[in-house]
C-alpha cells in the first residue's frame, strides 16, 4: 500500500513537472516570436545569441547541485523551435550545444565529490540506493544510463563519481553519450509539439 502511494505520488510529480515543462516553453516561444514580430528583427540575426544563451543557462543550471533543471529545458526546446524554422537539423545543434554544456556543468558535482566537500547529504536524495548499485556493477557504463535517463536528478552520479576518485574522461565521456540522446529526442519532441501548438493558437498580436 506504502508502496504504491510513492509510485502515485511520483507520476504525479511527473505530471506536474511535464505541465510546467510545456508552459514555460509555450510562454517562451510565444514571448520570442511576439518579439521578434514586433521589432522585425529575423531569426538568423538571434541564432549565433541563441545558441550562446543555451550553452550558458545550460551549463549553470547543471552546475547546480541538487537543483531542479527544467528552466533551461524550456529553454533549450523554445530554441531549438526557432532554429528549426532556419534549417530542418537545427534542433541538432542545439542539442550538441545543450548537452556539451551540460556535461561541464556537471564538473561542479564531480570536484564537489572529489575534493570531499560534502555539500548536500546525498545518502537521502531519491535514487541515491539505485545509483550506487548502478555505478559498482556498470562504472562507466552506469553513468551513462543514469545522464540518459530524465526522471532522478544526475547530480549525485557526479558526487558519487568524485568520492570515488574515477577518472574525469571515465566521467565525461558517458555524461555526454547519455545526454545528447536525451536532450535531442527533447529537442525534436519539443519543437514539434510548439508547431503544433502553434496551429491551434490565434495569430500574434503587433
Amino acid at each position: 500500500m506504502i508502496m504504491e502511494r510513492l509510485k502515485q505520488k511520483r507520476w504525479l510529480r511527473m505530471v506536474f513537472y511535464v505541465a510546467i515543462l510545456i508552459g514555460l516553453s509555450g510562454g517562451l516561444a510565444y514571448l520570442l516570436e511576439y518579439l521578434m514580430a514586433h521589432f522585425n528583427i529575423p531569426i538568423q540575426k538571434l541564432g549565433p545569441l541563441a545558441y550562446l544563451a543555451v550553452f550558458g543557462i545550460t551549463m549553470v543550471a547543471n552546475a547546480a547541485i541538487l537543483i531542479p533543471v527544467y528552466f533551461h529545458v524550456s529553454i533549450m526546446i523554445t530554441v531549438a523551435k526557432m532554429m528549426t524554422e532556419v534549417s530542418p537539423w537545427g534542433f541538432v545543434l542545439v542539442a550538441l550545444v545543450a548537452s556539451v554544456a551540460g556535461t561541464l556543468g556537471e564538473l561542479s558535482g564531480y570536484y564537489a565529490g572529489y575534493l570531499g566537500k560534502r555539500i548536500v547529504n546525498v545518502e537521502n536524495a531519491p535514487g541515491y540506493k539505485r545509483f550506487v548499485g548502478w555505478m559498482q556493477r556498470y562504472g562507466p557504463w552506469g553513468i551513462l544510463i543514469i545522464s540518459l535517463q530524465p526522471i532522478l536528478p544526475f547530480d549525485i552520479a557526479g558526487l558519487l563519481a568524485g568520492i570515488s576518485k574515477i577518472p574525469l574522461w571515465k566521467f565525461l565521456l558517458p555524461c555526454w553519450g547519455g545526454k545528447f540522446p536525451k536532450y535531442l529526442l527533447g529537442c525534436y519532441l519539443g519543437g514539434a509539439f510548439l508547431e503544433w501548438l502553434w496551429g491551434l493558437l490565434p495569430p500574434l498580436p503587433l
